[in-house]
């Protein structure tokens, strides 16, 4: 007899009733186990037996019934039944025939046989249906048979053997858009019969199922999920069940041996043998335990004992049953099916001797010896290892070796102990394999110890077994377990966006075994683990992150956060003082490394922070009697301002410029000589003679040695200081430059100065050598003038790099210096507090924050409320409440209450910290066009050297070849000189010219220091862009999309309307507001804060009356009482007056009131002095909350709360003292800049798109109000980024602007995402840009700042590059007929004046102004004007067509306007009764995200 099972498509059912129908009518039917009936699915699931019924018969059966009944799987699956073993007792008050029928009469029980002796029954059912457990119960007397396991197979979820036979299926699932797909997916298929586990994936578009195939099939499984609406297809073909030929074995050895099954225990002994097998490819206990529950589930087998030391099981177990070769393969088929089984050879005769009835004695004392293999112990040095992965990989290796039977590699030691068999292996060869693996090895000189380790028998080792309870891991096994320190590892996490990921992490990961704590950090993206390395491994966790829909990979070198302490020591007199606080740091738990210097009385410790802090580490220093301190660090950001810098660069100027002066006066004394010289002498050359006589007259041609001039010594002594103080920087430079073979601008200044000093040197010595009359023309004038300038440009350059990182600075600033840490006794009482560093903060520490003090570390408050100013860091103006449980931030600032919080994160990992690091990243990361000018600068320098050696021998030939040329054009030139010397000389001058002229620096600094200005001024607005890319990026978007809520609209409801219903009790307006305002103080809903917020402020007054009873059903409204509202009427009584004459409007709903109503009509008669205090008993909410509480909503105010619905409000109404009196219309209102912003960016020639989560109808209505024409409604945040591809797509760029929680994904995918309003993580790590402060200005003065600084970089540019065009070409005498010649001291001037007007350029920058809202509002003042919905078009969901797109047919355009129209007539039919927050953006009130509209006019 066979179980089957079959899906049968069932149409027509209407309700539950038609399920229960249908399941009891087929469910009666002879043959069938179990029927399941699903309304949503409409299908029913049978199984029957297929010897009594067939899926047509059952089909017709449905059909009878007046369902219509199709087969969706022809072909009938077979389902696999499961056995179990009873019992009989001998005095059972029931035959073994009454037994039978019992049971048979039960559903899901296929079949009974009794075994010869009727002792034993053998009962076959399906255990889907039913389980071992309830079959026990059917029979009383019946027991489970001993050799079964303890786990009743059956119950499917603690069973071994149903483990066993369940099957991996991977699916790729596509369609998916958001995590309510996944939920929908997981809750679908997890009720499917048989399905045990799945896990869908978001991220990687995958499930993956564990199901088990004898009762639901892979196809059924992929059905199921297409017919959820996803498109499903297999990964890889599930693995087939590889246990099912074991399943038959059992049950056919258990039916045709039967009479043996029934024999007694202790003759069941006595048959019963044993057999070690060897099992490779066990990691840990979780295997052995797997392999144990398996194995030991089989009724054959009496009892199993697995060691994963000897790799090795021995099993007890019943021959009659079962064979040795059916046991190997149920081993190997234990999931994950990699053990490889053997039988060892010297093991394999003992195994089959069938065990004596004594298990005490041996029955074969020479067996025994036989089974006793000679084993070794080596030890072997290992040099190399650095952490624990070296460890487990030289275990993992070595373990796999022929011979070796154990190996433990000890980190500390720096060896490791392997035991061997020396048939099979050597020393020798143990050592080469480790070196093999890349570490050091030696055998240890007490290596060997040949002792023959005596290896117990297999018998031997069972009977030390025999007293544990079976299926259980050896004591020893465990203490070993419990003695394993913990590790840790160290997670890289992608894909979170806020705190709500890091709690699914955490909360996920810490329910599964084996990990003992989880601590994840969001900005660092890191996940911090400790586990139980003999349960689960770190690739494991990271697959445990992987289901839960994030990227995960373990960090392989995460210096397993080491702290590192620097300490300044007080009190060491000499090298022993040094040696004690060595020594006894080493020996204190967790500190791994420690170096004293006694010269400089410093510490520097390395400890592990799981184990010790900081503050222990000085304790223990302090008990040997030293004082220690802190080094301290520099917390002010010294290293952004440039400061070192600036000083180099000035003592550099200074020291050029004082040398520079005398030679500037020399050379201009020598000019004017000059020229009065070749004035007297207009006519006719000098003749040598007269030469000499000149010079002799003139003081500094006055030669002090033959050949040398005072002019050249004093030039000279001048030269030398600046050639080495004023360019000893560019020495350094240049060298390193050259050595990387680079060359950068310092080489071309080096080759310049050094090629003039040398020059002149050279002439100099040998004038002095020929002992000449006349002096020679020397360059001793070019090196300073050349390094004052240049050192002028660096210098300058420098004082603007620093002010371009104030910002910066001024974030460092934020970090508290100091912690009060407290120590808590049981009930959290205080019993002591200290005021610590704040570098000494441990994890774990418990901090008091003061009021209006700053938090120094993240961490998680334990006690205490408060409101935090979060605004510095994350830019939200508003202060968060923060309670027990909550998360702060480090350099957020306290406000009104103490708060106690526990240290998560500290130093460098708390979020403050990584804010900074993401702005210094950004200021040094590079624009693209800058890579373009490097990559310039790096051709540059080669060709201008180039140049200046082309120059060189250009002119020397011109001159020897016509020297007419040179002679006409070179200075000061006269017939004394030789031709020869003249031309070498203008030649000379000519390439040093050009090597000084030309300036890579100002190409160079082109971009950067406008992307450092930029940036720097941005931020100085509250504009954060996060380097040169994106501020390059941005000026050439054309496309800017907003999101809506939280962006264009507040994003917290307000509100916008109060009507009052007054009938007949005239309740005046004030008393209203007081009391409805007090009634909703309590509410934690954003519509209850709204009302109390505005109550406040129409009521002018802080505090409201006193509410008691107050009674909150969510998605209805609140119930309360409310009192003590008297004293604050009073207070506004004087000017009750004006406001009701100015605000009341009165509705009379049942008769037309007179128009001209009387304020005396509604004021109180003035309150008695006694002020007796009344309570109003009130109830606010939604219409179903009136009716329920038997209040009538009569037609008009159900019209008027419609109207504000359709236009996207939310309508509450407030009844009191059991008559309805208010009508109250809330919304979340548009920005008041938004359309000013929306107008500017059109008016730059930007396309401007509103795409929004919530119902076309709202997003009309915003569009409407802030001059949008597009708009892509009812969009899932998944949907998003498709969108912002589908327009880049179209080769648009795309600037996106959301308030960075739903959004980040679309933030990361646009071409520029801009976060507004909110530092929070997910927008700081999406966003390109964010802006602090919540201004869509913000946004127009973003893109409007790229502009100008993308302008700003291409104006120098031009600078630089027009500056060396010309430049060059003047230095090397191109333009020499026109009678331009420059001196090496005008092209070096010129060099600095073009690196400095570079610089200068983008320091204008500084001046930007953002656009001021006055002035666009003036400029735009007129042309405003709110579009009118025919302009709008509105594109659903992700489709691409527009409602009313004149591209489109007439046909199309009806459907898709109908289409539209159901779509938001949905969304209004959910949104009229409902207050309950279920909308995919982020502060939206309802479906609809009740936008605003024009009358939000009380």
């Amino acid at each position: 007899m066979e179980a089957k099972s079959i899906v049968i498509g069932v149409e027509g059912m209407t309700c539950n009733s038609c399920v229960q129908t249908i399941e009891q009518h087929v469910g009666r039917m002879n043959g069938i186990h179990n029927i399941k009936v699903s309304l949503e699915d409409k299908n029913a699931v049978i199984i029957y037996d297929s010897k009594l019924q067939t899926p047509a018969m059952l089909q017709e059966a449905i059909y009878d019934m007046g369902f219509d009944a199709t087969l969706v799987d022809s072909n009938p699956q077979p389902v696999l039944p499961d056995t179990i073993f009873l019992t009989i007792p001998a005095q059972s008050a029931l035959t073994s025939q009454q037994i039978c029928s019992t049971l048979l009469k039960n559903k899901g029980i296929v079949d009974v046989k009794m075994s010869s002796d009727q002792k034993t029954a053998v009962v076959t059912f399906i255990s889907s249906i039913i389980n071992g457990k309830q079959i026990i119960q059917m029979v009383p007397g019946v027991d489970l048979k001993i050799s079964a396991p303890e786990v009743t197979p059956g119950t499917c979820e603690d069973s071994g053997w149903s483990q066993a036979s369940s099957v991996v299926l991977r699916l790729k699932v596509e369609g998916m858009t958001c995590h309510s797909c996944t939920s929908t997916i997981e809750g679908k298929v997890g009720k499917l019969q048989g399905i045990q586990r799945i896990k869908v994936s978001l991220d990687n578009q995958e499930a993956v199922v564990v199901y088990q195939p004898h009762l639901i099939t892979a196809e059924e499984i992929k059905y199921q999920i297409e017919a959820a609406g996803f498109t499903a297809s297999f990964k890889k073909q599930p693995r087939p069940l590889k246990l099912s030929a074991i399943d038959l074995e059992r049950l056919r050895n258990t039916q045709t041996k039967g009479s043996e099954t029934a024999l007694k225990e202790n003759s069941n002994m006595n048959d019963t043998k044993t057999v070690v097998f060897r099992i490779d490819g066990m990691h840990c206990n979780s295997c052995v335990l797997n392999i144990q529950s398996t194995i030991s589930s089989l009724p054959s087998v009496t009892s199993i004992v697995v060691s994963l030391e000897k790799k090795s099981a021995i099993i007890n177990y019943n021959p009659n049953l079962i064979s040795i070769d059916v046991l190997r393969k149920a081993i190997e088929a234990v999931s994950p099916e990699t053990f490889k089984v053997s039988l060892p050879d010297e093991c394999e005769n003992v195994a089959l001797f069938p065990m004596l009835a004594s298990p005490l004695k041996s029955p074969h004392p020479a067996l025994k010896d036989a089974s006793q293999p000679l084993t070794q112990v080596v030890v072997i040095n290992i040099e190399g290892m650095t952490c624990n992965s070296c460890v487990q990989s030289i275990e993992g290796v070595i373990s796999q070796k022929a011979g070796v039977k154990s190996i433990h590699v000890s980190l500390t030691n720096r060896n490791g102990t392997i035991e061997y068999d020396p048939l099979q292996t050597c020393p020798e060869d143990l050592r080469s394999s480790i070196e093999d693996m890349g570490f050091d090895a030696s055998v240890s000189a007490k290596a060997e110890l040949p002792m023959a380790i005596a290896q117990p028998s297999p018998e031997a080792q069972l009977e030390s077994h025999k007293t544990e309870p079976l299926s259980k891991v050896s004591p020893t096994h465990l203490a070993r377990q419990e003695t394993k320190t913990i590790s840790k590892c160290y997670v890289q996490v992608t894909g979170m966006t806020c705190a709500s990921c890091v709690a699914n992490i955490e909360r996920n990961l810490r329910r599964e075994d084996g990990i003992h704590s989880i601590l994840v950090a969001l900005m660092a993206g890191k996940a911090e683990v400790r586990y139980n390395p003999a349960v689960i491994h770190p690739s494991a966790i990271a697959e445990l992150i992987r289901e839960l829909g994030f990227g995960a990979t373990v960090m392989e070198n995460c210096g397993e956060g080491d702290g590192i302490l620097e300490l300044v020591v007080r009190g060491m007199t000499c090298a022993s003082c040094v040696h004690k606080i060595e020594s006894t740091l080493m020996k204190t738990n967790g500190v791994l490394y420690c170096s004293v210097a006694l010269a400089t009385n410093k510490a520097h410790i390395k400890y592990d922070p799981e184990i010790i802090g900081p503050r222990d580490v000085m304790q223990v220093i302090k008990d040997l009697g030293f004082t220690t301190s802190l080094v301290k660090k520099d917390r002010s950001a010294s290293h952004l301002d440039h400061k070192q810098e600036i000083r180099q660069w000035k003592r550099s100027f200074v020291v050029s410029l004082v040398f520079c002066i005398p030679v500037m006066g020399l050379m201009i004394y020598m000019m004017v000589m000059d020229s009065q010289l070749s004035d007297a002498h207009a006519h006719h050359n000098m003749s040598s003679e007269e030469m000499e006589a000149l010079h002799s007259s003139m003081i500094l041609e006055y030669q002090l040695l033959p050949g040398l001039s005072v002019m050249n010594f004093v030039s000279f002594l001048l030269c030398v200081p600046v050639q080495v103080f004023g360019g000893w920087h560019f020495y350094i430079q240049a060298y390193k430059a050259l050595k990387h073979k680079t060359a950068n601008m310092d080489v071309l200044i080096v080759l310049a100065t050094s090629i003039a000093f040398v020059y002149s040197f050279v002439i100099l010595l040998v004038a002095m050598a020929e002992k000449a009359k006349v002096n020679p023309v020397t360059f001793f004038d070019t090196p300073p003038m050349l390094f004052v300038f240049i050192s002028l440009g660096r210098w300058l350059e420098h004082v603007a790099k620093g002010k371009t990182s104030e910002a910066l600075a001024r974030l460092i600033s934020l970090q508290a210096t100091e912690a009060t840490i407290v120590t808590l006794g049981p009930d959290n009482v205080l019993l002591s507090e200290e005021q610590v560093d704040v570098e000494l903060v441990q994890r774990g520490d418990v901090v008091k924050v003061i009021p209006g003090g700053k938090f120094p570390v993240d961490g998680r408050v334990i006690e205490g409320h408060s409101m935090v100013d979060e605004s510095l860091i994350t830019g939200e103006a508003m202060p968060v409440t923060k309670k027990p449980g909550n998360t702060v931030i480090a350099g957020s600032i306290n406000q009104n209450g103490s708060l106690l919080i526990s240290a998560t994160h500290v130093g460098a990992d708390t979020t403050l910290s990584q804010i900074v690091k993401l702005v210094e990243e950004a200021q040094t990361s590079k624009a693209p066009i800058q890579q373009f000018a490097d990559k310039l600068s790096g051709y540059f320098v080669p060709s201008i050297v180039a140049v200046s050696v082309v120059t060189l021998f250009a002119w020397i030939i011109i001159g020897f070849v016509d020297f007419e040329i040179v002679e006409k054009y070179f200075l000061g030139y006269n017939k004394s000189i030789s031709a020869a010397e003249v031309i070498i000389r203008f030649a000379f001058q000519a390439s040093i010219t050009v090597l000084c002229i030309a300036c890579p620096c100002s190409l160079g600094l082109a971009t950067p220091t406008a992307v450092m200005v930029g940036t720097g001024v941005g931020a100085q607005n509250g504009i954060l862009i996060k380097g040169g890319e994106p501020l390059e990026m941005a000026h050439k978007v054309k496309v800017v999309v907003f999101d809506k809520t939280g962006t264009i609209t507040h994003g917290t409801p307000e509100v916008t309307q109060v009507k009052f219903l007054v009938e007949g009790n005239h309740l005046p307006r004030n008393k209203m507001l007081a009391i409805v305002g007090t009634a909703e103080s309590n509410s934690e809903h954003p519509l209850g804060v709204a009302i109390t917020k505005y109550c406040k402020k129409e009521l002018d007054s802080e505090t409201l009356g006193t509410c008691t009873d107050f009674q909150v059903v969510p998605g209805c409204g609140i119930s309360c009482k409310v009192t003590n509202i008297e004293a604050l009427l009073y207070r506004k009584n004087k000017m009750i007056e004006e406001n009701n004459i100015k605000n009341v409007t009165l509705v009379k709903i049942e008769e037309n009131m007179d128009e001209s109503v009387q304020p005396a009509l509604i004021i109180d008669a003035g309150l008695p002095t006694t002020m007796t205090s009344q309570k109003y008993s009130v109830l606010i909410g939604n219409r179903e909350w009136m009716n329920r509480n038997g209040l009538l909503v009569k037609n008009e105010v159900d019209k008027a709360m419609t109207e504000h619905e359709r236009r996207g409000r939310t309508a509450v109404l407030a009844a009191v003292d059991g008559v309805l009196c208010g009508l109250i219309a809330i919304a979340d209102t548009v920005k008041p800049e938004a359309e000013l912003a929306v107008y500017t960016l059109k008016s730059m020639g930007l396309e401007v798109v509103l795409m929004t989560g919530d119902n076309s109808k709202t997003a009309r209505s915003i569009a409407s109000q802030v001059g949008i024409t597009k708009v892509f409604a009812e969009v899932l945040p998944s949907h998003k980024v498709a969108k912002v591809k589908q327009l880049q797509d179209e080769g648009r760029r795309v600037a996106m602007v959301g308030d960075g929680i739903n959004d980040s994904p679309a933030l990361a995918m646009a071409n520029v995402g801009i976060a507004i309003g909110t530092g929070t993580d997910v927008a700081i790590e999406a966003a390109d840009v964010v802006l602090i402060r919540d201004d869509l200005m913000d946004v127009v003065a973003s893109i409007d700042l790229s502009r100008k600084t993308v302008k700003r970089i291409r104006i120098n540019f031009v600078f630089a590059l027009i500056y060396n065009l010309i430049g060059v070409p003047i230095a090397a005498g191109v333009f020499l007929p026109i009678g331009l010649v420059l001196q090496p001291w005008m092209g070096s001037a010129a060099m600095a004046a073009s690196s400095v007007s570079v610089v200068l350029s983008s320091l204008l920058l500084k001046m930007y102004q953002k656009p001021s809202s006055e002035k666009l509002e003036v400029w735009a003042r007129g042309q405003m004007r709110h579009k009118s919905p025919s302009e709008i078009s509105v594109h659903i969901g992700i489709d691409e067509t527009g409602t009313g797109s004149p591209k489109l047919s007439l046909m199309d355009r009806i459907i898709n306007y109908s289409r539209a129209s159901i779509n938001s007539l949905f969304s209004d039919k959910r949104s009229v009764n409902s207050i309950v927050l279920n909308e995919p953006d982020k502060h939206s009130l309802l479906v609809g995200d009740f936008g605003e509209d024009d009358d939000t006019a009380l």
